[in-house]
């Protein structure tokens, strides 16, 4: 399961040598991993009094909780039941962990390469309950320019790097400029409750950005390649059943009517979930490369483009896809945006995290006209992603978590705002 992603680093070489040798001196910025051990990795999980959020990544909501990433750190916890006044429970201390996924009283975390299933049945005691280790590919986070020193996976999972400068001296015959070796390896891209419960059975909802989805007794999470498929009919003991190929720099998923959409940077790609331990390829939308969470309503499947950075080189655009014929997706229509990111669509009302331009909320009943019909416009907010759930949007954004009452489109309220401190 350990797919290979090439390395490849410019070195800018400080040089030193003498008249009359033909030795030569090399400085390099060298980036040698930090390690987190496997038996420390798996040990690490803790239940823990709140904290502040300080770099939020994915959200998730089930029954009247909020479930918010702390990037590779945890997962925060908030009680909801009153919107205008969430309240923090907890924090669960799970190095690594990126995404998430409930199915009744059971959440699925990941932690580095690990699947970590916690009961959380009891707000007051949750517990790691089942852990499938190896289940996803050996992540090498991203690092500064440099070089980087060679990996040794047999340490541990990385955590991050240690900036040094390294100065070698070299024959001059043996140096070749601008390139170095190349290393390979894969990645996979306060106040405590007095009896707080999570429901039992049902599934909850993830943010159009989230790389974990379940749908039936099935748990789907993507790497930058794959579709993983773990069958969760024990809700307390996932077992692996397959792994599906899909594209290269594959990002989103999104379940919907018997169907999965996966949101490449290349494209969108169609399966059918008819049976979902076999979901088969329907068909598939392309587009420029760029990055491209995708959510779906009725006939229509809208995608954000974000361009610039590592996500491509095209302008940033909101993309309308007809899928009326699911074999053969059509854009009907593409709208400019400036830095877009989630978005969802709930009863013709469609959120877009526009980034720095702010949240913006359309009418979208009529796919040729969005912009024309914009409902509202915050931009003052930072966004990332939001879940749309009947009468109130919750917003995670780089400046915290934003809950908005939108039941009357022409009095949008803003409930609460949780502050992100850093």
């Amino acid at each position: 399961m350990k797919t290979l992603l090439k390395l490849s680093f410019v070195v800018m070489a400080v040089l030193s040598l003498s008249a009359c040798s033909d030795k030569i001196k090399e400085t390099y910025t060298v980036n040698t991993p930090e390690y987190l051990s496997y038996d420390d990795l798996r040990s690490s999980f803790q239940m823990k009094s709140a904290q502040t959020i300080i770099q939020p990544g994915k959200i998730y909501f089930k029954d009247h909780f909020i479930f918010i990433n702390e990037y590779q750190k945890g997962i925060h916890i908030i009680d909801n039941a009153d919107p205008a006044n969430p309240r923090f429970v907890s924090f669960l201390e799970l190095p690594g962990n990126v995404d998430m996924a409930i199915k009744g009283n059971m959440l699925y975390a990941d932690s580095y390469i690990d699947l970590v299933t916690i009961d959380i049945s009891d707000m007051n005691n949750i517990r790691e309950v089942d852990r499938d280790e190896e289940a996803f590919p050996y992540i090498i986070p991203g690092f500064e320019n440099g070089v980087l020193s060679r990996i040794d996976q047999s340490k541990g999972v990385i955590t991050g790097y240690k900036v040094t400068e390294e100065t070698v001296e070299v024959d001059r015959n043996d140096i070749t400029y601008g390139v170095f070796p190349r290393w390979e390896s894969s990645f996979f891209a306060a106040d405590a409750l007095s009896s707080a419960k999570v429901n039992s059975t049902g599934n909850g909802t993830g943010g159009s950005m989230a790389r974990f989805t379940l749908y039936g007794d099935y748990l789907y999470a993507i790497d930058n390649a794959s579709l993983h498929l773990f069958d969760v009919s024990d809700n307390s003991n996932p077992n692996f059943t397959k792994q599906i190929p899909i594209s290269w720099q594959i990002e989103t998923l999104f379940p919907y009517n018997q169907l999965l959409f996966i949101g490449a940077q290349s494209g969108m790609f169609i399966y059918s979930l008819q049976n979902p331990g076999n979901p088969e390829y329907i068909s598939e939308f392309r587009h420029a490369t760029a990055c491209d969470p995708v959510v779906v309503e009725g006939d229509y499947a809208y995608v954000t483009l974000r361009g610039g950075n590592l996500c491509g080189a095209i302008e940033s655009q909101l993309d309308v896809i007809d899928i009326s014929v699911i074999e053969n997706p059509e854009m009907v229509k593409s709208y400019s945006m400036k830095e877009p990111y989630g978005l969802g669509i709930d009863d013709d009302v469609l959120f877009i995290c526009d980034g720095n331009a702010g949240l913006k909320i359309y009418d979208a009943s009529d796919p040729l006209t969005i912009t024309d019909k914009q409902i509202a416009h915050y931009p003052d907010v930072n966004s990332y992603d939001v879940i749309p759930l009947g009468e109130v949007l919750l917003l995670i954004g780089t400046d915290g978590l934003y809950q908005y009452d939108y039941s009357d489109l022409d009095n949008i309220e803003l409930l609460s705002h949780i502050k992100i401190y850093q």
